[in-house]
C-alpha cells in the first residue's frame, strides 16, 4: 500500500534556488528513493516520491539549508499535508477485520500483502473474548 507516489510541483525552481542547489537537490532526492525532474521542455519542475521518502527528503533539505531551499521545503510540506501518511500493515488488517470480523486469512494475506503470521497475529489480536 506503500507504492503511491505523490508529485510536488515546483514551478521556476531554477530561477528561484539556483542551478548548483538545483544540483544538490536532485542528489539529496535521489539518496532518499525520490527523483526531482524537469517537466518535459519547460522551465517547471517536479519533486516524486513515496510519503515517507518526501518526508526524509524534506529533512535532509532542512538540515542542509532550510533558507536557499525555503521554496523546496514549503512545496513539500503543503503536498504532504493533503494526502494522509499510508497505514501500517497493522492498522490496514485491523481496520479489514473490523469491517468484516468473518474474513478470512487469505482474503487478508490477499489484501494487505501482508505474511500468514501477520494476519493470524491481527486475528488474535482482535478476537473477542
Amino acid at each position: 500500500m506503500s507504492d503511491v507516489l505523490i508529485t510536488v510541483a515546483l514551478p521556476s525552481l531554477i530561477h528561484r534556488i539556483g542551478r548548483t542547489h538545483t544540483q544538490w537537490a536532485r542528489e539529496a532526492a535521489l539518496s532518499h528513493r525520490c527523483e526531482l525532474k524537469r517537466v518535459r521542455r519547460s522551465r517547471h519542475w517536479q519533486l516524486v516520491g513515496e510519503h515517507a521518502s518526501l518526508r526524509q527528503c524534506k529533512q535532509c533539505l532542512i538540515e542542509q539549508d532550510a533558507i536557499i531551499y525555503q521554496f523546496v521545503i514549503t512545496k513539500i510540506t503543503q503536498a504532504l499535508a493533503k494526502v494522509e501518511p499510508p497505514l501500517t500493515i497493522e492498522q490496514q488488517l485491523a481496520r479489514l477485520i473490523e469491517g468484516n470480523p468473518a474474513i478470512t486469512l487469505a482474503e487478508l494475506i490477499l489484501a494487505t500483502h501482508c505474511t500468514e503470521v501477520q494476519a493470524r497475529r491481527a486475528r488474535f489480536e482482535h478476537e473477542p473474548w
